[in-house]
């Protein structure tokens, strides 16, 4: 994200500002932190733009001005939860060292929501890898993968599944999350290939079905 201004630049590029698009407390509703109480910050940017995505209002970054990292820790610092969730947008378009370093600071543990379309930065303790077709996964990003969460839309998601646990680490966590608009479609197949496929586990939109954010 480029600004006009010399010292807000520098301040992105150093991720003392960061256009966040929001930020909120609730449950964590998908992939293995599922049902823990987490503070989330939105990033607003996005490379890839996925037709099915559910927070589209979040790909333009020039919608979000630049706001203080240090203004984002106190807030996200604010809550009993311990637990961080930095997602997008693509939150790996900016630089996440120093929100790392000062969550850290403060005790936090950090989880990352991500593509893995962009190199890595920051200090994360989970990383979710949610692979996109027009934008795969780097391999390192995909070497880091804690959890890789692969939304299924359609029957050749299965096989872009399989493609892509092939660069994760023996120890990465494997899900199969149906899409949201054609969960009543896609969860009988999801079942069925996870019973002869037992390597992956199911996610579910959990916060969707509770209607919190």
């Amino acid at each position: 994200m480029n600004s006009r201004n010399p010292l807000t630049g520098k301040l992105l590029e150093e991720g003392k500002l960061l256009p966040v698009m929001e930020e909120f407390y609730t449950l964590q509703g998908e992939g293995f932190n599922t049902g823990q109480a987490a503070y989330f910050i939105r990033v607003g940017g996005c490379d890839v733009g996925c037709k099915w995505c559910d927070v589209k209002e979040s790909w333009n970054a020039s919608d979000f001005p630049p706001v203080s990292t240090d203004l984002v820790v106190k807030n996200a610092t604010g809550f009993p939860a311990k637990a961080i969730v930095v997602t997008g947008g693509e939150p790996l378009l900016y630089n996440m060292d120093y929100l790392c370093g000062e969550l850290h600071r403060h005790g936090m543990r950090i989880f990352i929501e991500t593509s893995g379309s962009q190199p890595y930065s920051g200090s994360f303790d989970w990383i979710c890898v949610s692979p996109k077709h027009d934008s795969p996964p780097l391999s390192d990003m995909a070497r880091r993968a804690n959890e890789l969460k692969v939304i299924i839309q359609d029957n050749t998601d299965f096989d872009w599944a399989e493609e892509n646990s092939g660069f994760v680490s023996p120890s990465c966590m494997l899900y199969l999350q149906p899409e949201w608009s054609r969960r009543e479609a896609m969860m009988p197949l999801i079942i069925d290939y996870i019973k002869a496929n037992p390597k992956w586990r199911i996610s579910l939109q959990s916060h969707k079905y509770m209607h919190i954010p």
